[in-house]
């Protein structure tokens, strides 16, 4: 018997190679006043630009230089009603496209960001919905272009924490792969380890559903494929298979939940300011030994056993061990350039506070097992 789900995503999605250069006349007619949230370089969004003002639309740029803070929102938020703009485009990494999602839920309210914000707020719906939002990615990893939440960092409680409303969902999200062709190669590793981790903790968390399993199941081996040829050389068959498995990890983690590797990155994040994809990836090989261990329930188990042998098999070899698993994706990702945690700037004083914030935080309610604080501090110090 199916068991029932609901699902929610993107109002509309273009995935393919070719769709940003038909972007403008479809983010035109959204408005003709439009905030474009970027990156610090303008490279990967001049030419959507340019088009943009040939079709008659004011631009109103806003940089944003590193992973999102409060601060940065509320400048985003006053530039954007300052020139009281219809809609806002966002086209970059995850941090630019959180900022980008966050700064359009929030123009239309009234009240102070912290109202909204979780964990460190009160968490509270928007006010109003927000501005079409249009969403697109220069990198594979977060999938963020069909997320309903926004992650920003609050350094007074050296935290990052999520402004999450349904109505967040982008109006638009335009995934091209060409956007993502010859992205640094530090960047393609942290980003698509990210997007690996975001279709395996789905798939094995409590709150999978079969239609985030059909996902996750095919995505796995295609991203492990990808991204070890990524390390290889360029290879732009490669990049479409990753924009491909950042779309399902952004689905499916939107729609069941995530797991432990997420639970310690978003507080080792915001302690740090390490990248979140390259603690993601840091800490998935021993995640993945710490559930296995854990999981007492036959139905886990044996998807922990799916996953040992996807990543076995990309590696050449088919067998469900878990332990060789994980050790072959922890050798392979340090000898590609993945830096320890400790390389990354995570303090063993960070690791101890990050354990009890993990605990307990929303990421490990659906862990497949129950991993206690001294647990989650065991795997960061292996990880470090």
């Amino acid at each position: 018997m199916t068991t029932a789900f609901a699902f929610a995503t993107a109002t509309e999605i273009l995935f393919g190679r070719g769709q940003a250069d038909t972007a403008a006349a479809r983010i035109s007619a959204l408005g003709k006043r439009l905030l474009l949230v970027r990156g610090q370089s303008e490279v990967r969004s001049r030419d959507l630009a340019q088009a943009l003002t040939v079709a008659g639309c004011q631009i109103i740029p806003y940089a944003i230089a590193q992973e999102p803070e409060l601060s940065m929102i509320e400048r985003g938020v006053a530039l954007a009603r300052e020139h009281r703009v219809d809609a806002v485009l966002a086209i970059g990494g995850g941090a630019v496209i959180d900022a980008g999602k966050a700064i359009a839920g929030l123009v239309p309210g009234t009240r102070p960001i912290l109202d909204h914000l979780e964990v460190v707020g009160r968490g509270l719906p928007l006010e109003h919905a927000p501005l079409p939002f249009v969403a697109m990615p220069t990198t594979a990893g977060t999938g963020a272009e069909v997320t309903r939440n926004a992650v920003i960092g609050v350094p007074e409680h050296r935290r990052k924490v999520s402004l999450r409303d349904p109505r967040m969902l982008p109006r638009l999200a335009i995934i091209d792969p060409a956007l993502t062709d010859n992205c640094p190669r530090g960047i393609t590793l942290a980003s698509g380890l990210d997007a690996i981790t975001q279709v395996i903790e789905p798939f094995v968390c409590t709150r999978a559903n079969h239609l985030t399993d059909a996902l996750c199941r095919d995505a796995i081996g295609r991203g492990l494929t990808a991204i070890r040829r990524l390390m290889q050389a360029e290879d732009p068959e490669a990049r479409d298979e990753m924009a491909w498995v950042s779309l399902c990890g952004g689905f499916a983690l939107a729609n069941s939940g995530l797991g432990a590797v997420h639970g310690l990155a978003g507080p080792l994040g915001g302690l740090s300011k390490a990248p979140h994809g390259a603690i993601c990836g840091a800490l998935l090989p021993h995640v993945l030994r710490a559930n296995r261990r854990a999981v007492t329930e036959s139905r886990l188990l044996a998807r922990l056993d799916q996953v040992a042998l996807w990543i076995n098999a990309a590696f050449g070899d088919h067998d469900q061990d878990m332990e060789r698993a994980a050790s072959r994706l922890e050798t392979w990702s340090r000898e590609a350039g993945l830096a320890r945690l400790s390389e990354l700037g995570v303090s063993r004083a960070a690791m101890e506070t990050a354990a009890v914030s993990a605990a307990a935080s929303s990421s490990m309610k659906a862990n497949p097992a129950a991993l206690s604080a001294g647990e989650l501090h065991d795997i960061m110090l292996a990880a470090g």
